[in-house]
């Protein structure tokens, strides 16, 4: 068990985020990246952080024993954080929001999906997380050729881009913020309760530099707004060899 002050690299942190930085989306981690990111934790402390759930980010690790090795996971932009694998934060959405306009919101977006037309459509268009509702146009039971057929079309036609202007409109006085994330979906989440969420509690342990490394850094992405806080130094990368190129590069 280690703490900030312990001799890996002292006060500094590198913290990463999932989908299209340490995997490609939704798929588990490879056993390259895996060992990279071993090696990694010997140098210096290391955390990760995803909008998705603790099962999925788990799944994406290798399981929940994997990802408890890292010295943070924070799942659900750090609503739900572990530190050294054990529990110390968690929020909920439907706490913040109450029953009543938690059911506004859906029933408002699943009018707005119904009236979508797209290449496919499956299963499971709002998620119902912990801290935040992931809504997914196509469905998050589609198959990964369907996911990917998706995201081109989304490309094109900007599917994800135009609901979320949409739904900052009707929702404008409620607080919320509509992310984009990974390749199908659209988090949607109190203000402030995006992954410069978990900061706060790497700054109370005691963390001075903390490095970040996403792909979703453009505005509107969720990883923009951690991306650009001032108590980070933010890393844009392209794919998950592009973040062990760029990691090599600070830690040698």
């Amino acid at each position: 068990m280690t703490s900030a002050s312990d001799n890996r690299s002292g006060d500094t942190i590198l913290l990463f985020d999932v989908d299209g930085t340490l995997t490609k989306s939704r798929v588990t981690i490879t056993p390259e990246m895996k060992a990279f990111m071993e090696d990694l934790r010997k140098k210096v402390q290391v955390g990760i952080v995803g909008g998705s759930d603790l099962a999925k980010i788990a799944e994406q690790m290798s399981g929940f024993e994997e990802a408890r090795k890292f010295d943070y996971l924070f799942s659900e932009n750090g609503l739900v954080a572990y530190k050294r694998g054990k529990l110390i934060h968690e929020v909920s959405i439907q706490e913040f929001l109450g029953e009543e306009k938690l059911q506004d919101f859906i029933n408002y977006a699943l009018r707005y999906l119904s009236e979508l037309r797209l290449p496919c459509k499956r299963g499971t268009f709002i998620e119902f997380r912990k801290g935040m509702l992931n809504v997914c146009p196509v469905g998050r039971s589609c198959t990964q050729a369907e996911r990917d057929a998706f995201f081109e079309f989304d490309k094109v036609h900007g599917i994800r881009d135009k609901m979320a202007a949409d739904f900052r409109q009707k929702f404008a006085k409620d607080g919320l913020v509509f992310s984009i994330g990974g390749q199908i979906s659209l988090d949607v989440f109190p203000k402030g309760w995006d992954k410069t969420y978990c900061l706060d509690q790497l700054v109370k342990d005691g963390y001075k530099t903390i490095h970040f490394f996403g792909d979703k850094t453009m505005p509107g992405g969720n990883d923009y707004e951690i991306f650009e806080d001032p108590r980070t130094i933010g890393h844009t990368v392209t794919s998950p060899e592009d973040t062990r190129r760029q990691v090599s590069e600070l830690f040698p």
